[in-house]
Order: C-alpha cells, then structure tokens, then sequence
C-alpha cells in the first residue's frame, strides 16, 4: 500500500508541472532504453520544461509511482497531472499525432 506522504509527493509533483516523466536515470543519462525512448518522443514533440524524476534516486517513489498510477512499469508520463502511459504508448500516441495535441494543450493552459 503506498504511504500517504509519498502519494501526496507524487500528486504535488504531476500537479505543479505541465508535463512530467518519471524515469529511470536523468535526461543526461537515461538508465535504460524505455527511459530514452520516452525522452526522444518528448523532444520530438518539443517539450522544452520538462520535468522529470528518477525512480532510481528514491525507492518509495520507484514503488509509490507503480501504485500511484496503477501502473507496473517505468517510464510513466503525465501531462496536466493526468497519467498518459508509458514509452510503447507514448510512441503510438505520438505517431498519431495525439501526443504533440495534448501537449500542445497543456503548454497552452500553463
């Protein structure tokens, strides 16, 4: 069961933040190939603020995010605190289209 206080990070954090990535490792250097994936996919959309945590560095968070978007992998993107998915659906949402269009909308509203 996730902890009250790291549920409310988590909240605070996809909350504050147009468009979140939880992964694993940084931007500078992605700990795994979904992580990078998922970064790729952001900067080709052209998400410039992105902010991102590294499940890696915290492992309440590392477990608490799995939980918190009832989710069993990483990375997780959120956008406008709203789960999206991870780094498969992140590639077809972009693909689509659909990924630039929220983003789009949520660069908009911030």
């Amino acid at each position: 069961m996730i902890a009250m206080d790291i549920k409310q990070r988590i909240k605070e954090q996809v909350t504050a933040h147009p468009v979140v990535l939880y992964m694993k490792g940084t931007p500078q250097f992605p700990q795994c190939g979904f992580s990078a994936l998922a970064l790729q996919v952001l900067d080709a959309c052209g998400v410039q603020d992105l902010f991102t945590v590294n499940v890696l560095a915290d492992a309440d968070i590392r477990q608490g995010i799995k939980e918190y978007a009832n989710w069993p992998t990483i990375p997780q993107l959120y956008v406008k605190g709203e789960f999206v998915g991870g780094s498969d659906i992140m590639r077809e949402m972009y693909q689509s289209g659909e990924l630039q269009r929220l983003i789009q909308e949520a660069k908009q509203q911030a």
